[in-house]
């Protein structure tokens, strides 16, 4: 029976052991600066379609990834966008059409809603063939046109990233970037 007593401390000394080890990796240092606590800016990102702020994006016929708005709008301005952001098909950033349409009437000066061109809408859409709407992963980016910054702008506040559209700064979204959620 003694040496049953032996093995059981044994045994209790090797569970405890790695109990200890298992829970000391608990606290262990991310490899990278940042990487655990959003303090790394994103390469990419995902936008995911949804009902609200997002109902296209996805992949055109030639392959390329795509999200289409027509809820840009410039703050304090009568000015609205629809705006058609192209990716290539390994999430680059390729290209950016955009219109300019009238924002509609009596809206708060920093809301977002559509603005009400379906024609134009419809028009984008055919331009990319037979689309899917799906998930996409794409790199952020940003250009000028006529001194107004379309795109997906990479900003840090407080320490933490958050990639926001432009112009308008409607949606938001932040690690882990799956695109699952956003801020509005």
């Amino acid at each position: 029976m003694s040496h049953l007593r032996g093995l059981r401390s044994g045994v209790g000394r090797v569970l405890v052991c790695w109990l200890l080890v298992g829970l000391a990796g608990c606290g262990a240092v991310p490899e990278r600066a940042g990487e655990a606590d959003g303090n790394r800016a994103p390469e990419r990102f995902r936008i995911v379609p949804d009902d609200y702020h997002v109902p296209y994006a996805g992949t055109a016929a030639d392959g390329r990834k795509f999200f289409l708005s027509d809820e840009l709008f410039v703050p304090g301005s009568g000015t609205a966008y629809v705006g058609l952001f192209l990716w290539n098909a390994d999430g680059t950033f390729a290209e950016l059409k955009v219109d300019e349409v009238r924002r509609p009437e009596g809206l708060p000066p920093a809301q977002a809603a559509s603005a009400g061109a379906d024609q134009l809408v419809a028009a984008r859409l055919a331009e990319l063939g037979k689309y899917v709407l799906e998930p996409i992963d794409v790199a952020p980016f940003t250009v000028n046109r006529n001194g107004v910054t379309f795109g997906w702008a990479v900003t840090q506040f407080e320490g933490t990233y958050s990639i926001n559209i432009e112009p308008g700064n409607f949606i938001a979204y932040y690690e882990p970037w799956d695109g699952l959620e956003y801020d509005t």
